[in-house]
C-alpha cells in the first residue's frame, strides 16, 4: 500500500474570506520528490490520491513504461478536501470553491519544494482543476492536460449537480441513487446497449442494465461517504476560472505552458462540442494549444476505460526524450 503523506496548513484563508483549518493528504508514486520531472494528477469526484499500483485507478496510463512512466518522473496526487479519504471531511463545505482546492494543493507544493509542474492532469473536476492552477499560476505548469471537463459550471452542469444534492439530501438511499443517476450521465444509450442487449439476469429476473447500476449504487455506497458526495458535488458545481478576473481569453493567453484539450466525442456530461467551442475561443490567443479527442461509444467514463487511445493521443507530451534534466 502505497504511503498517504499528510501536510498542515495553518490558518488556510478561503476565497469567502474564512480561515480554517487544514490538513491535506497525497500520495507520490514513481521517483523521489526532487529528484525527476513532477506529474500532478487530480482525481474526479468519487477518486481519490491512489493513481497507480495494483489498486490504482489509472494504473494503465501511470506505472513503470506506461503513458506517465514512474521510472522518469515523480507523480504526485493529492487527495480533495472533504472528499472523506482518511475522514478527511469539510465541516462547512458550501464556503468551498474549487479555487480553494487549487489554492491548498498550490501552497502545499510550495512548502514542499516543488517549484515546477512538468504536467498537472485530471479527468472530470480533476481536469478542471488543472484549468484553475493554471490560470492562477500561468508560469507553474508546463503541460496543462484537462481530460473530460470544462473550465467553467455550465448549466448542464448546475442542472446536473442540483439533482444529485437533492437525492443526496431527499432520497431514502441517497449515495445510491445519486450514483445511479450520475453513471447515466457517464454512459451513453449505445454503450448500454452494446453491454446489455436488453439481456435478463437468469438468478434475479431483472434487466442486467439494471443490476449493474443497483451494483454500482451499493457499490459506492460502501466505499464513500455521503458528507464527501455533498461536498465534491458542491465543488463540481462551483467551476468557474474567471469569477471575479479577466475574460477568458485573456487569461488563458497568460499561460505560459502547452495546453492539451482532451475531449470525449459522446461525453453526455461535458459535451464534445463545449470543448471544440473552447478550442475555437482560444486558437487565436493561444499559438500552444492542442485539441484531441477520444472516439468511443462509453461517453464520459472513456477517460477511465480507452487507456490505449489515451496513450496515443498523449504520448508526444510524456515522451522521455523531451524530458528536461
Amino acid at each position: 500500500m502505497q504511503t498517504l503523506h499528510k501536510h498542515t496548513l495553518t490558518n488556510f484563508k478561503l476565497q469567502c474570506g474564512k480561515a480554517v483549518p487544514l490538513t491535506v493528504s497525497y500520495q507520490v508514486f514513481g521517483k523521489a520528490l526532487h529528484e525527476a520531472p513532477v506529474v500532478l494528477v487530480n482525481h474526479s469526484l468519487t477518486g481519490n490520491a491512489n493513481v497507480s499500483g495494483n489498486t490504482g485507478w489509472w494504473s494503465d496510463i501511470i506505472g513503470p513504461k506506461k503513458l506517465v512512466d514512474t521510472e522518469v518522473y515523480s507523480v504526485i496526487a493529492f487527495n480533495f478536501p472533504g472528499n472523506g479519504e482518511n475522514g478527511s471531511f469539510l465541516e462547512d463545505y458550501q464556503d468551498w470553491i474549487l479555487r480553494d482546492v487549487s489554492e491548498a494543493i498550490k501552497i502545499s507544493l510550495d512548502e514542499l519544494g516543488i517549484k515546477q509542474l512538468f504536467a498537472a492532469i485530471g479527468g472530470s473536476i480533476g481536469g478542471a482543476l488543472a484549468w484553475e492552477m493554471a490560470v492562477s499560476y500561468p508560469e507553474f505548469i508546463e503541460n496543462v492536460i484537462p481530460i473530460a471537463c470544462h473550465w467553467q459550471a455550465t448549466d448542464w452542469i448546475l442542472a446536473n449537480t442540483l439533482l444529485q444534492d437533492r437525492l443526496l439530501k431527499n432520497s431514502e438511499q441517497p449515495l445510491e441513487d445519486a450514483r445511479i443517476h450520475a453513471m447515466l450521465c457517464y454512459r451513453t444509450p449505445q454503450s448500454l446497449s452494446s453491454r446489455f442487449g436488453r439481456t435478463i439476469h437468469p438468478e434475479l429476473h431483472k434487466f442486467n442494465v439494471e443490476t449493474w447500476l443497483l451494483h454500482h449504487g451499493e457499490k459506492l455506497a460502501n466505499r464513500f461517504d455521503i458528507k464527501a458526495y455533498l461536498s465534491m458535488n458542491h465543488l463540481l458545481a462551483s467551476i468557474d476560472i474567471c469569477q471575479g478576473r479577466d475574460s477568458f481569453e485573456a487569461l488563458v493567453s497568460r499561460i505560459r505552458g502547452n495546453i492539451y484539450i482532451v475531449s470525449i466525442d459522446t461525453d453526455l456530461f461535458f459535451p464534445h462540442q463545449d470543448n471544440r467551442d473552447t478550442y475555437r475561443r482560444l486558437f487565436n490567443c493561444k499559438p500552444n494549444i492542442f485539441f484531441k479527442t477520444i472516439n468511443s461509444i462509453h461517453g464520459h467514463d472513456a477517460f477511465l476505460i480507452e487507456f490505449e487511445q489515451l496513450t496515443t493521443l498523449l504520448k508526444e507530451v510524456f515522451n522521455p526524450v523531451k524530458v528536461p534534466a
